[in-house]
C-alpha cells in the first residue's frame, strides 16, 4: 500500500497516535469518528504495512543526564587499506556506539551524518577522540553543538 492508497480516516488515525501513540482504541475511535473495531482494524493494518513503524516513549536527554547535543559530519577513506568496504565498515560500527542516536549517508563533501546525544563536552571529546577519529575509514570530522533548540517535533505533515 502506497502514501496515495490511505484514506482521509487512515491519515487522521496516523495523525492522531503522531501526537499520542498511548491513545487506547475507544479514545482514538472517537477522535476519528468510527466505531472501535473498525479502528483497531485500520491501525492493525498501517502496523502490518509499515506505516506505523514502532510506538516509544520520548525521553527528555537533559533529564536523564545527557545534556549535549551534537552533530558530527563525517568524510571517509573510500579505499581504506584495511577494508575494502570502508563505508560498510562505518555503517556497521556505528550501530555499536549508544552516543549516536541517529545516523545518516549524505550527498556532498561529507559522507556521514551523525546526531550525537552525550553527558557533557568531555564526554563527547571522549568519544571524538577515542571512537570516531580512531575509526580507520574516518579521515575528517567536523563537529556542530546545539546552543538552543528552536523546534522539535515528530510529527510528520500528513
Amino acid at each position: 500500500m502506497s502514501a496515495i492508497e490511505l484514506d482521509r480516516t487512515d491519515l487522521r488515525i496516523l495523525a492522531e497516535l503522531q501526537r499520542d501513540g498511548r491513545l487506547s482504541n475507544q479514545e482514538l475511535a472517537d477522535r476519528v469518528s468510527l466505531s472501535p473495531s473498525p479502528c483497531l482494524r485500520r491501525v492493525r493494518r498501517l502496523e502490518e504495512q509499515g506505516f506505523i513503524k514502532k510506538y516509544v516513549a520520548l525521553i527528555d536527554a537533559g533529564k536523564v543526564g545527557l545534556g549535549l547535543l551534537a552533530y558530527v559530519n563525517i568524510r571517509l577513506n573510500k579505499h581504506s587499506g584495511s577494508s575494502h568496504a570502508p563505508m560498510s565498515d562505518f555503517a556497521r560500527d556505528v550501530q555499536l556506539w549508544p552516543e549516536v542516536v541517529e545516523c545518516y549517508a549524505m550527498s556532498g563533501d561529507m559522507d556521514y551524518l551523525l546526531r550525537i546525544q552525550v553527558a557533557d563536552l568531555a564526554h563527547f571529546s571522549r568519544f571524538a577522540m577515542d571512537t570516531l577519529m580512531r575509526h580507520p575509514a574516518v579521515v575528517d570530522m567536523r563537529s556542530f553543538f546545539a546552543l538552543q533548540q528552536i523546534k522539535e517535533t515528530t510529527e510528520l505533515r500528513l
